[in-house]
């Protein structure tokens, strides 16, 4: 916390009069660094025209954000602090979890307008498996950034996204189906004796 505070160039006592604890430094960060990013996003992402070009557009500015070492480390160590402390594990992930979904709703909304408010599992889907991406090329990034070139994780982010994209979609078309078999609408017998 010490360090923290001073890189803001505050007291420590100015500091924890801010903050609680290291969980709440790390959820304003967070959540800063997230919400300014988000009038950028939204503008690319509404002037693409195409399914792809929205994919294209997003992977982009994630793979920007892979070159940005100080969010990654933050973000790590963030991850870092959850598993050493197994009792906060529940709680900080939820709240992380919450956070970036909020975070994220102008990116899922500009790629699958269709995913409204009261389908917060598919979103949570969506932005799970592309965050689990960038978390294992962030930490190749800082271990060997030779590893792996900017072209590589602009790569790999693309398809992150295109497979989360098509996992939500047949998460959907499971839904639809499940609904239309308990109402009796995709079974023949029962459409034919009303």
């Amino acid at each position: 916390m010490e360090d923290i505070a001073a890189a803001a160039k505050k007291t420590r006592g100015a500091f924890y009069a801010n903050f609680n604890d290291k969980e709440d430094v790390f959820f304003a960060i967070f959540e800063a660094d997230l919400l300014r990013e988000e009038g950028k996003i939204q503008a690319a992402l509404a002037s693409a025209s195409s399914e792809e070009e929205k994919v294209n557009t997003l992977a982009d500015h994630l793979a920007d954000v892979l070159e940005d070492r100080q969010r990654l480390l933050l973000n790590l160590e963030f991850k870092m602090y959850v598993i050493r402390h197994p009792q906060k594990r529940r709680r900080l992930n939820q709240l992380y979890s919450e956070m970036c979904l909020r975070c994220a709703m102008t990116k899922i909304s500009s790629l699958m307008p269709e995913l409204s408010e009261e389908n917060v599992e598919e979103r949570r889907c969506l932005t799970t498996e592309v965050g689990a991406a960038m978390d294992g090329l962030a930490l190749n990034a800082l271990f060997s950034p030779e590893s792996i070139t900017l072209r590589q994780r602009r790569r790999y982010l693309r398809i992150a996204v295109q497979e989360a994209m098509r996992a939500v979609k047949s998460m959907r078309a499971v839904t639809r189906a499940e609904a239309a078999e308990e109402c009796g609408c995709g079974r023949p017998d029962v459409a034919d004796r009303a």
